[in-house]
């Protein structure tokens, strides 16, 4: 669906706006799709205001941030103007009502024959037992006690409790990642920036918005290919260790991490 200008607003259409901006610093299609890995005609379509072939809301938004920085401009007043022309950000969906569950009447108590009997074979045996202890001694006075070995009266030593070995504190985070594998953790502490995951496949792991205080995990067995829209607001790991390169506000990044220590590829 194409979207223009609507009449209330006679605001340069988000499109247009990329396009001059795109045009004013000199670059191509063909080098935004390049530096940002938003596809050629995604970036068209941008351009003439279709956001259909963008995949969603989320994307175009991401998309929309991506050019922007890419061709030097704001990006939020973009994004502000997209969400108001298509409604603003979807509200969240409310929780499913609860529902009380049905009491279960329990059916009347019926008398309980198995404990019942279990009682009157209790007395029989502790009346016998009484019998063949006392049996014997009509008048005597005297109890008789069952022969057997004096209880021992003194109370155990305690023994010593052994207590497990502390673990020995790594030297970092990277025991705890597998080392067969590459494992990318991204957290946005500055702030919220448009990053895309990819395997070594080229398959897509994620493509979207990282907001504020965020984290998005990624792992493969060969390697993960980054592309950070803002990459002064990122906190990298990579297989553990923190990856201290540091990285301009606004600044897009293409990265690529393996197996090992955090090198980009």
């Amino acid at each position: 669906m194409s979207i223009g200008n609507s009449p209330e607003d006679d605001r340069p259409s988000i499109g247009r706006v990329l396009q001059q901006a795109r045009i004013a610093a000199g670059l191509t299609v063909e080098e935004v799709s390049s530096s940002t890995r938003v596809r050629i005609p995604i970036v068209h379509a941008i351009e003439e205001d279709d956001f259909t072939r963008c995949g969603g809301d989320v994307y175009a938004r991401g998309h929309i941030g991506t050019l922007a920085r890419a061709v030097g401009i704001d990006p939020e007043p973009l994004v502000s103007q997209y969400d108001g022309e298509h409604g603003g950000r979807p509200a969240p969906t409310p929780a499913a009502p609860l529902f009380e569950a049905e009491r279960i009447r329990s059916d009347p108590r019926r008398p309980n024959w198995t404990a019942a009997m279990v009682a009157a074979i209790v007395v029989v045996i502790g009346f016998v037992g009484f019998t063949f202890f006392k049996g014997g001694d009509d008048g005597g006075t005297t109890t008789r006690v069952a022969e057997g070995s004096t209880p021992n009266t003194t109370s155990p030593k305690p023994t010593k409790k052994t207590t497990d070995p502390k673990p020995v504190p790594s030297d970092s985070a990277i025991a705890a990642a597998p080392r067969d594998k590459v494992t990318v953790k991204l957290s946005a502490t500055a702030g919220k920036s448009w990053i895309s995951a990819k395997d070594h496949n080229g398959r897509m792991l994620f493509d979207g918005l990282l907001q504020k205080g965020e984290s998005k995990t990624f792992q493969d067995k060969e390697r993960v290919d980054l592309v950070l829209g803002d990459a002064g607001s990122i906190e990298l790991f990579v297989n553990g260790k923190k990856v201290e390169d540091k990285f301009k506000p606004g600044q897009v990044e293409r990265l690529t991490y393996t197996k090992g220590d955090p090198e980009v590829g």
